[in-house]
C-alpha cells in the first residue's frame, strides 16, 4: 500500500488519519452522551446537588434540567452510535445534536462550570471532525476510491 506524506491511501483515496478522527469524534459523542445522561440524572435524583443564584436569567427547577441534560444525553448518544456505524446521515445529525448539547452546556455554565466547559469543547472537536474529514469516512465505509490515480488534498 503506497501512501503520501499526508498519509492518504493512494489506493482508495482516503486518509486514515482523518477516519480516525472521525471514530474518536463517535466516541467522544457516545461517552459524552453517557456522562450528560448521568448528570441529568444526578439533577432528577437530588435537588440539592446542583446550586446556582437567584437571579440567574435560565433558571428553571433541577428536575426540569435533569431532563433537558437525559433527553439531549441520549440523543449525543444515539448521534455517536449511528456515527461509529458509519451512517452517511449521522454526520448531519452528529453536527446538529452537538451543538444542541453545547448550547444546553453554556447555558448551564453556573450549575457545573468546569464540566460544561469541556462539554462544549468535546462538542467543537466533534463538529470540527465530523466537518473537516466526513467524506473520507464515507469513502473509506464504501470501498471505493476516491480518485484512483491521484489523492485528495486537504488544504
Amino acid at each position: 500500500m503506497a501512501t503520501s506524506s499526508r498519509g492518504t491511501d493512494l489506493s482508495t483515496g482516503w486518509d486514515a488519519k482523518a477516519v480516525g478522527a472521525i471514530i474518536f469524534a463517535a466516541v467522544l459523542m457516545v461517552i459524552g452522551g453517557v456522562f450528560q445522561m448521568a448528570q441529568g440524572a444526578i439533577a432528577l435524583f437530588d435537588e440539592d446537588y446542583f446550586a446556582v443564584g437567584d437571579d440567574y436569567v435560565f433558571s428553571m427547577s433541577q428536575t426540569a434540567w435533569g431532563w433537558i441534560h437525559v433527553v439531549v444525553g441520549i440523543l449525543v448518544a444515539t448521534a455517536g452510535l449511528a456515527l461509529l456505524r458509519g451512517a452517511t446521515w449521522a454526520r448531519t445529525v452528529a453536527v446538529v445534536v452537538a451543538g444542541v448539547s453545547m448550547l444546553t452546556n453554556f447555558i448551564w455554565l453556573p450549575y457545573s462550570a468546569l464540566w460544561s466547559l469541556i462539554t462544549i469543547a468535546i462538542g467543537a472537536a466533534v463538529i470540527w471532525a465530523v466537518t473537516t474529514h466526513g467524506r473520507d469516512a464515507e469513502v473509506m465505509r464504501s470501498g471505493a476510491p476516491s480518485t484512483p490515480t491521484e489523492p485528495r488534498t486537504y488544504a
